[in-house]
């Protein structure tokens, strides 16, 4: 069984859905069910960082560990690499990035993006992908994809559609990184390179400074997070059938 720790980052103030990691979802904050997939899964220990003392509130009113980081972290990458250091957390720890809005995220691929770090000894990262179900999801700038080699170690990540004419080899790329700490924590002493700028995508900070990411097909689907109102209602609809 691989050893691992999840980090949740959380900040309130959202660009598009201001205060969404305590918008109720079938009456519960949208944390909670985020909180409550990573202790179903392997982990260790499963921590909320955040900057924000209504966040740090009803966190720890459900039960979570919390610690709180700086206010001007630019991603969640910098503030989980905060979270480690505040914890002291070892160099080899493996670290789960769950984004404090999945709330319906499968506890099974928080264990295997683990997994797959560990048992790719010349990858720093680990993420995971998914077949592109279609044309429309194909040429969707919100939708993110990700281009593999031979061995499913990342070559690029874009909003626009590759490759060309790919489609029924395209991968939509899921937002969950596994990182070793040490590795982390160089990723954010890294400048931002000119791809991510233009394509707004992290990660190809990292792969531009040579980093290897490891990926893999997600075990299981990963719905889509919250990122508006009309995925809180969708969302809510689910868990509140989930729960019935």
């Amino acid at each position: 069984m691989t050893k691992y720790k999840i980090v949740i980052p959380a900040r309130f103030a959202s660009t598009r859905l201001p205060g969404k990691p305590l918008a109720l979802l079938a009456g519960k904050p949208m944390l909670e069910w985020v909180y409550q997939a990573a202790i179903a899964s392997a982990a260790t220990e499963v921590v909320i960082a955040t900057d924000d003392s209504r966040i740090s509130l009803a966190a720890k009113e459900f039960g979570a560990e919390v610690v709180i980081t700086a206010a001007e972290h630019s991603s969640g990458s910098e503030r989980i690499a905060e979270c480690c250091r505040i914890l002291g957390w070892p160099e080899q720890s493996l670290i789960v990035n769950l984004q404090g809005d999945e709330p319906l995220m499968p506890p099974a691929c928080l264990d295997q993006v683990a997994s797959l770090l560990q048992s790719t000894p010349g990858a720093g990262i680990a993420s995971l992908y998914w077949p592109i179900s279609g044309v429309d999801e194909f040429a969707d700038t919100n939708v993110v994809k990700v281009t593999c080699d031979a061995r499913d170690r990342a070559l690029y990540f874009s909003r626009s559609p590759i490759p060309a004419d790919g489609i029924d080899i395209a991968k939509r790329h899921l937002g969950l990184y596994a990182y070793r700490n040490h590795e982390l924590q160089q990723l954010v002493k890294l400048p931002e390179s000119p791809l991510e700028r233009r394509e707004r995508l992290e990660q190809l900070r990292w792969l531009s400074n040579g980093k290897s990411v490891a990926m893999a097909r997600a075990s299981k689907p990963i719905p889509a997070g919250v990122d508006s109102e009309e995925d809180l209602h969708r969302v809510a609809t689910i868990l509140a059938e989930t729960a019935i």
